[in-house]
Protein backbone atom coordinates (compact mmCIF):
# COMPACT_ATOMS: atom_id res chain seq x y z
CA UNK A 1 0.00 0.00 0.00
CA UNK A 2 2.82 2.83 0.78
CA UNK A 3 5.07 1.54 -2.42
CA UNK A 4 1.28 2.52 -4.49
CA UNK A 5 1.24 5.38 -2.93
CA UNK A 6 4.48 6.73 -2.99
CA UNK A 7 4.19 5.18 -6.85
CA UNK A 8 1.31 7.71 -7.24
CA UNK A 9 2.56 10.74 -5.47
CA UNK A 10 5.95 10.27 -7.77
CA UNK A 11 4.04 10.10 -10.77
CA UNK A 12 1.53 13.43 -10.06
CA UNK A 13 3.99 15.58 -8.51
CA UNK A 14 7.22 14.55 -10.54
CA UNK A 15 6.97 17.99 -12.17
CA UNK A 16 8.22 21.20 -10.28
CA UNK A 17 5.33 23.06 -12.13
CA UNK A 18 2.93 21.03 -10.79
CA UNK A 19 3.43 21.12 -6.90
CA UNK A 20 3.53 25.50 -8.03
CA UNK A 21 0.11 25.14 -9.42
CA UNK A 22 -1.40 23.03 -6.44
CA UNK A 23 0.46 25.59 -4.00
CA UNK A 24 -1.33 28.37 -6.31
CA UNK A 25 -4.77 26.69 -6.42
CA UNK A 26 -4.85 25.55 -2.57
CA UNK A 27 -3.64 29.26 -1.74
CA UNK A 28 -6.42 30.67 -3.61
CA UNK A 29 -9.16 28.74 -2.76
CA UNK A 30 -8.00 29.29 0.95
CA UNK A 31 -8.24 32.82 0.57
CA UNK A 32 -11.54 32.85 -1.17
CA UNK A 33 -12.90 30.82 1.62
CA UNK A 34 -11.52 32.45 4.80
CA UNK A 35 -11.94 35.89 3.23
CA UNK A 36 -14.54 35.62 0.94
CA UNK A 37 -17.13 37.80 2.51
CA UNK A 38 -14.79 40.45 3.16
CA UNK A 39 -13.42 40.80 -0.33
CA UNK A 40 -17.03 41.31 -2.31
CA UNK A 41 -16.35 44.44 -3.38
CA UNK A 42 -13.14 43.33 -5.29
CA UNK A 43 -14.72 40.35 -6.65
CA UNK A 44 -17.75 42.53 -7.88
CA UNK A 45 -15.03 44.52 -9.22
CA UNK A 46 -13.34 42.21 -11.25
CA UNK A 47 -16.98 40.83 -12.73
CA UNK A 48 -17.44 44.63 -13.91
CA UNK A 49 -13.78 45.08 -15.01
CA UNK A 50 -13.90 41.73 -16.86
CA UNK A 51 -17.48 42.97 -18.51
CA UNK A 52 -16.12 46.35 -19.47
CA UNK A 53 -12.87 45.10 -20.90
CA UNK A 54 -14.40 43.75 -23.82
CA UNK A 55 -16.03 47.20 -24.44
CA UNK A 56 -12.62 48.37 -23.99
CA UNK A 57 -11.04 46.05 -26.46
CA UNK A 58 -13.70 46.91 -29.76
CA UNK A 59 -13.41 50.53 -28.68
CA UNK A 60 -9.49 49.82 -29.27
CA UNK A 61 -10.22 48.13 -32.57
CA UNK A 62 -11.91 52.10 -33.86
CA UNK A 63 -8.30 53.63 -33.10
CA UNK A 64 -8.95 54.50 -29.78
CA UNK A 65 -6.37 54.75 -27.03
CA UNK A 66 -6.44 52.54 -23.80
CA UNK A 67 -7.35 55.53 -21.64
CA UNK A 68 -9.91 57.25 -23.67
CA UNK A 69 -11.18 53.46 -24.34
CA UNK A 70 -11.43 53.31 -20.56
CA UNK A 71 -13.16 56.29 -19.48
CA UNK A 72 -15.97 55.85 -22.72
CA UNK A 73 -16.34 52.34 -21.31
CA UNK A 74 -16.09 53.17 -17.50
CA UNK A 75 -18.66 55.96 -17.85
CA UNK A 76 -21.34 54.31 -20.13
CA UNK A 77 -20.94 51.41 -16.84
CA UNK A 78 -21.78 54.63 -14.40
CA UNK A 79 -24.57 55.62 -16.56
CA UNK A 80 -26.26 52.46 -17.09
CA UNK A 81 -25.58 51.57 -13.23
CA UNK A 82 -26.69 54.72 -12.09
CA UNK A 83 -29.88 54.60 -14.20
CA UNK A 84 -31.07 50.96 -12.75
CA UNK A 85 -30.06 52.34 -9.45
CA UNK A 86 -32.58 54.93 -9.89
CA UNK A 87 -35.36 53.65 -11.94
CA UNK A 88 -34.95 50.02 -11.19
CA UNK A 89 -34.56 49.72 -7.25
CA UNK A 90 -37.57 51.81 -6.02
CA UNK A 91 -40.14 50.25 -8.18
CA UNK A 92 -38.50 46.30 -7.08
CA UNK A 93 -38.87 47.93 -3.66
CA UNK A 94 -42.37 49.19 -3.90
CA UNK A 95 -43.48 45.68 -5.39
CA UNK A 96 -41.34 43.81 -2.90
CA UNK A 97 -43.59 45.60 0.13
CA UNK A 98 -46.48 44.92 -2.08
CA UNK A 99 -46.19 41.45 -2.16
CA UNK A 100 -45.29 40.86 1.87
CA UNK A 101 -48.71 42.74 2.54
CA UNK A 102 -51.02 40.61 0.36
CA UNK A 103 -49.58 37.46 0.57
CA UNK A 104 -52.10 36.20 4.09
CA UNK A 105 -54.48 37.19 1.28
CA UNK A 106 -53.07 35.22 -1.24
CA UNK A 107 -52.81 32.43 1.05
CA UNK A 108 -56.54 32.63 1.53
CA UNK A 109 -56.96 32.48 -2.58
CA UNK A 110 -54.54 29.55 -2.69
CA UNK A 111 -56.69 27.97 -0.03
CA UNK A 112 -59.52 28.48 -2.26
CA UNK A 113 -58.50 27.08 -4.70
CA UNK A 114 -57.18 23.68 -3.09
CA UNK A 115 -60.72 23.55 -1.69
CA UNK A 116 -62.13 23.10 -4.64
CA UNK A 117 -59.84 20.45 -6.08
CA UNK A 118 -61.08 18.51 -2.83
CA UNK A 119 -64.28 18.91 -3.99
CA UNK A 120 -63.60 17.90 -7.74
CA UNK A 121 -61.28 15.22 -6.72
CA UNK A 122 -62.31 13.68 -3.29
CA UNK A 123 -60.52 10.62 -3.00
CA UNK A 124 -57.06 12.37 -3.70
CA UNK A 125 -57.33 15.18 -1.13
CA UNK A 126 -58.38 14.78 2.45
CA UNK A 127 -59.84 17.62 4.53
CA UNK A 128 -57.00 16.78 7.30
CA UNK A 129 -54.48 16.93 4.30
CA UNK A 130 -56.11 20.26 3.38
CA UNK A 131 -55.96 21.75 6.82
CA UNK A 132 -52.03 20.80 7.26
CA UNK A 133 -51.08 22.25 4.11
CA UNK A 134 -52.94 25.16 4.89
CA UNK A 135 -51.27 25.83 8.19
CA UNK A 136 -48.10 25.27 6.76
CA UNK A 137 -48.70 27.99 3.88
CA UNK A 138 -49.78 30.49 6.47
CA UNK A 139 -46.96 29.99 9.12
CA UNK A 140 -44.56 30.66 5.95
CA UNK A 141 -46.24 34.09 4.94
CA UNK A 142 -45.93 34.88 8.69
CA UNK A 143 -42.27 34.20 8.59
CA UNK A 144 -42.02 36.71 5.19
CA UNK A 145 -43.45 38.88 7.31
CA UNK A 146 -41.53 38.86 10.06
CA UNK A 147 -38.38 38.53 7.87
CA UNK A 148 -39.49 41.74 6.37
CA UNK A 149 -39.97 43.52 9.43
CA UNK A 150 -36.71 42.12 10.90
CA UNK A 151 -34.95 43.44 7.68
CA UNK A 152 -36.02 46.81 7.44
CA UNK A 153 -35.14 47.46 11.65
CA UNK A 154 -32.06 45.92 11.22
CA UNK A 155 -31.28 46.97 7.84
CA UNK A 156 -29.15 50.82 9.01
CA UNK A 157 -25.58 48.44 9.23
CA UNK A 158 -26.32 46.86 6.03
CA UNK A 159 -27.35 50.28 3.94
CA UNK A 160 -24.07 51.76 5.20
CA UNK A 161 -22.06 48.57 4.25
CA UNK A 162 -23.73 49.04 0.95
CA UNK A 163 -23.39 52.29 0.84
CA UNK A 164 -19.58 51.60 0.82
CA UNK A 165 -19.96 49.43 -1.78
CA UNK A 166 -21.34 51.84 -3.84
CA UNK A 167 -18.16 54.03 -3.34
CA UNK A 168 -15.72 51.06 -3.12
CA UNK A 169 -16.86 49.12 -6.63
CA UNK A 170 -16.51 51.72 -9.26
CA UNK A 171 -12.67 53.31 -7.81
CA UNK A 172 -11.81 49.38 -7.79
CA UNK A 173 -12.99 48.82 -11.41
CA UNK A 174 -11.67 52.19 -12.83
CA UNK A 175 -8.11 51.30 -11.75
CA UNK A 176 -8.35 47.51 -12.55
CA UNK A 177 -9.43 48.55 -16.43
CA UNK A 178 -7.04 51.39 -15.97
CA UNK A 179 -3.92 49.67 -14.61
CA UNK A 180 -4.79 46.63 -16.21
CA UNK A 181 -1.48 45.86 -17.33
CA UNK A 182 0.65 47.35 -13.77
CA UNK A 183 -1.36 45.17 -11.95
CA UNK A 184 -0.92 41.74 -13.82
CA UNK A 185 2.76 42.43 -13.99
CA UNK A 186 3.05 42.92 -10.56
CA UNK A 187 1.08 39.88 -9.85
CA UNK A 188 3.44 37.92 -12.17
CA UNK A 189 6.81 39.28 -10.91
CA UNK A 190 5.69 36.92 -8.08
CA UNK A 191 6.03 33.62 -9.57
CA UNK A 192 9.11 31.63 -10.88
CA UNK A 193 10.52 32.39 -14.06
CA UNK A 194 9.97 28.69 -15.33
CA UNK A 195 5.95 28.82 -14.99
CA UNK A 196 4.82 26.82 -18.72
CA UNK A 197 2.05 24.77 -17.71
CA UNK A 198 1.07 27.89 -15.28
CA UNK A 199 0.43 29.72 -18.16
CA UNK A 200 -1.33 27.42 -20.27
CA UNK A 201 -4.19 27.27 -17.87
CA UNK A 202 -4.22 31.00 -16.69
CA UNK A 203 -4.50 31.51 -21.32
CA UNK A 204 -7.94 29.25 -21.43
CA UNK A 205 -9.11 29.82 -18.17
CA UNK A 206 -8.46 34.02 -18.48
CA UNK A 207 -10.42 33.43 -21.83
CA UNK A 208 -13.16 31.47 -20.72
CA UNK A 209 -13.93 33.67 -17.45
CA UNK A 210 -13.48 36.60 -20.02
CA UNK A 211 -16.57 34.83 -22.30
CA UNK A 212 -18.30 33.70 -19.46
CA UNK A 213 -18.81 36.86 -17.41
CA UNK A 214 -19.41 38.76 -20.74
CA UNK A 215 -22.34 36.27 -21.73
CA UNK A 216 -23.77 35.83 -18.46
CA UNK A 217 -24.44 39.83 -17.95
CA UNK A 218 -25.68 40.10 -21.24
CA UNK A 219 -28.09 37.04 -20.68
CA UNK A 220 -29.26 38.45 -17.50
CA UNK A 221 -30.06 41.55 -19.26
CA UNK A 222 -31.95 40.21 -22.41
CA UNK A 223 -33.85 37.87 -20.91
CA UNK A 224 -34.71 40.08 -17.95
CA UNK A 225 -35.97 42.89 -20.51
CA UNK A 226 -37.71 40.39 -22.72
CA UNK A 227 -39.83 38.62 -19.68
CA UNK A 228 -40.45 42.53 -18.59
CA UNK A 229 -41.67 43.39 -22.11
CA UNK A 230 -43.96 40.01 -21.97
CA UNK A 231 -45.50 40.79 -18.08
CA UNK A 232 -46.40 43.99 -19.08
CA UNK A 233 -48.43 43.21 -22.51
CA UNK A 234 -50.12 41.29 -20.11
CA UNK A 235 -50.57 43.70 -17.00
CA UNK A 236 -48.62 41.28 -14.76
CA UNK A 237 -48.57 42.20 -11.57
CA UNK A 238 -45.17 42.31 -10.08
CA UNK A 239 -43.50 42.50 -13.73
CA UNK A 240 -40.53 44.28 -12.59
CA UNK A 241 -40.06 42.07 -9.37
CA UNK A 242 -40.68 38.64 -11.52
CA UNK A 243 -38.59 39.89 -14.36
CA UNK A 244 -35.64 40.59 -12.43
CA UNK A 245 -35.81 37.35 -10.81
CA UNK A 246 -35.93 35.27 -14.44
CA UNK A 247 -33.48 37.22 -15.32
CA UNK A 248 -31.40 36.27 -12.32
CA UNK A 249 -32.26 33.08 -12.08
CA UNK A 250 -29.83 32.81 -14.90
CA UNK A 251 -26.97 32.79 -12.60
CA UNK A 252 -28.40 29.56 -11.83
CA UNK A 253 -28.07 26.96 -14.52
CA UNK A 254 -30.94 24.68 -15.00
CA UNK A 255 -31.93 24.69 -11.39
CA UNK A 256 -32.81 28.39 -11.82
CA UNK A 257 -35.37 28.54 -14.91
CA UNK A 258 -37.40 25.69 -12.73
CA UNK A 259 -37.51 27.48 -9.31
CA UNK A 260 -38.41 30.75 -10.49
CA UNK A 261 -41.43 29.39 -12.85
CA UNK A 262 -43.07 28.47 -9.33
CA UNK A 263 -44.01 32.25 -8.18
CA UNK A 264 -44.55 33.21 -11.99
CA UNK A 265 -47.37 30.69 -12.29
CA UNK A 266 -48.64 31.64 -8.84
CA UNK A 267 -48.76 35.15 -9.29
CA UNK A 268 -50.35 35.03 -13.07
CA UNK A 269 -52.70 31.86 -11.68
CA UNK A 270 -54.16 34.16 -8.45
CA UNK A 271 -54.74 37.23 -10.83
CA UNK A 272 -56.69 35.51 -13.43
CA UNK A 273 -57.26 32.23 -12.52
CA UNK A 274 -57.54 29.53 -15.40
CA UNK A 275 -58.25 31.94 -18.38
CA UNK A 276 -57.16 32.60 -21.63
CA UNK A 277 -54.74 35.16 -20.15
CA UNK A 278 -52.76 32.87 -17.80
CA UNK A 279 -52.43 30.30 -20.75
CA UNK A 280 -51.45 32.58 -23.28
CA UNK A 281 -48.57 34.32 -20.13
CA UNK A 282 -47.56 31.16 -19.66
CA UNK A 283 -47.38 30.26 -23.80
CA UNK A 284 -44.95 33.41 -24.15
CA UNK A 285 -42.72 33.10 -21.44
CA UNK A 286 -42.02 28.93 -22.40
CA UNK A 287 -41.17 30.06 -25.83
CA UNK A 288 -38.98 32.95 -24.15
CA UNK A 289 -37.05 30.29 -21.99
CA UNK A 290 -37.05 27.92 -24.85
CA UNK A 291 -35.34 30.49 -27.13
CA UNK A 292 -32.61 31.35 -24.00
CA UNK A 293 -31.87 27.72 -23.57
CA UNK A 294 -31.41 26.52 -27.25
CA UNK A 295 -30.83 30.33 -29.03
CA UNK A 296 -29.31 32.50 -26.47
CA UNK A 297 -26.84 30.81 -24.60
CA UNK A 298 -25.32 28.63 -27.95
CA UNK A 299 -24.90 32.43 -29.58
CA UNK A 300 -23.49 33.78 -26.36
CA UNK A 301 -21.19 31.38 -24.79
CA UNK A 302 -20.14 29.50 -28.11
CA UNK A 303 -16.55 29.83 -27.14
CA UNK A 304 -16.95 28.40 -23.59
CA UNK A 305 -15.60 25.71 -22.51
CA UNK A 306 -18.33 22.13 -23.42
CA UNK A 307 -19.06 21.05 -20.02
CA UNK A 308 -21.33 18.07 -18.95
CA UNK A 309 -24.42 19.52 -17.67
CA UNK A 310 -23.49 16.85 -14.78
CA UNK A 311 -20.33 18.68 -14.06
CA UNK A 312 -21.80 21.95 -14.35
CA UNK A 313 -25.05 21.15 -11.64
CA UNK A 314 -21.87 19.59 -9.51
CA UNK A 315 -20.00 22.47 -9.46
CA UNK A 316 -23.23 24.72 -9.09
CA UNK A 317 -24.09 22.90 -5.52
CA UNK A 318 -20.61 22.84 -4.51
CA UNK A 319 -19.35 25.89 -4.69
CA UNK A 320 -22.30 27.46 -4.14
CA UNK A 321 -22.40 25.13 -0.90
CA UNK A 322 -18.77 26.58 0.36
CA UNK A 323 -18.78 30.85 -1.04
CA UNK A 324 -23.06 31.28 -1.90
CA UNK A 325 -23.71 33.30 -4.25
CA UNK A 326 -20.32 33.79 -5.74
CA UNK A 327 -19.69 30.21 -5.67
CA UNK A 328 -22.36 30.02 -7.73
CA UNK A 329 -21.95 32.96 -10.04
CA UNK A 330 -18.37 31.67 -10.74
CA UNK A 331 -19.33 27.47 -10.88
CA UNK A 332 -18.98 27.38 -14.47
CA UNK A 333 -15.62 29.46 -14.39
CA UNK A 334 -14.49 27.12 -11.80
CA UNK A 335 -15.44 24.36 -13.03
CA UNK A 336 -13.39 25.26 -15.75
CA UNK A 337 -10.50 25.86 -13.47
CA UNK A 338 -10.39 22.08 -12.56
CA UNK A 339 -10.77 20.76 -16.73
CA UNK A 340 -7.69 23.61 -17.08
CA UNK A 341 -5.72 21.80 -14.34
CA UNK A 342 -6.60 18.26 -15.75
CA UNK A 343 -5.77 19.11 -19.63
CA UNK A 344 -2.31 20.83 -18.51
CA UNK A 345 -1.34 18.32 -16.05
CA UNK A 346 2.25 16.87 -17.34
CA UNK A 347 0.98 13.26 -17.57
CA UNK A 348 2.54 12.45 -20.48
CA UNK A 349 5.83 13.99 -19.52
CA UNK A 350 5.91 12.84 -15.75
CA UNK A 351 5.49 9.12 -17.48
CA UNK A 352 8.52 9.80 -19.72
CA UNK A 353 10.80 11.34 -16.97
CA UNK A 354 9.75 8.49 -14.96
CA UNK A 355 10.84 5.90 -17.96
CA UNK A 356 13.86 7.42 -18.50
CA UNK A 357 14.86 7.41 -15.01
CA UNK A 358 14.32 3.42 -15.26
CA UNK A 359 16.30 2.81 -17.92
CA UNK A 360 18.92 4.89 -17.00
CA UNK A 361 19.51 3.15 -13.31
CA UNK A 362 18.94 -0.56 -15.12
CA UNK A 363 21.86 -2.91 -14.80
Amino acid sequence: MVSVIRHWFQRTFADPEAVLLCVLLFLGFTLLLVFGSMLTPVLASVVIAYFLEWWVTVLQRFKLQRLPAVLVAYLGFLGFFLAGFLLLLPRLWKQLSNLFEELPAMALKVQTAISALTQQFPGYFSDEQLASLMRSIMEDARSFGKVAVSVSLTSIPGLITWMVYLVLVPLLVFFMLKDRQKITSWLISFLPQKRKMLTQVWVEVNGQIANYVRGKVTEIVILGLATYMAFLYFDLRYAVLLASLVGLSALIPYIGSVVVTIPVILVAYLQWGWSSDFQYLLTVYAIIQILDGNLLVPLLFSEAVNLHPVAIIVATLLFGGIWGFWGIFFAIPLATIVKAVLNAWPHARVKDKLKRIKRGSAP
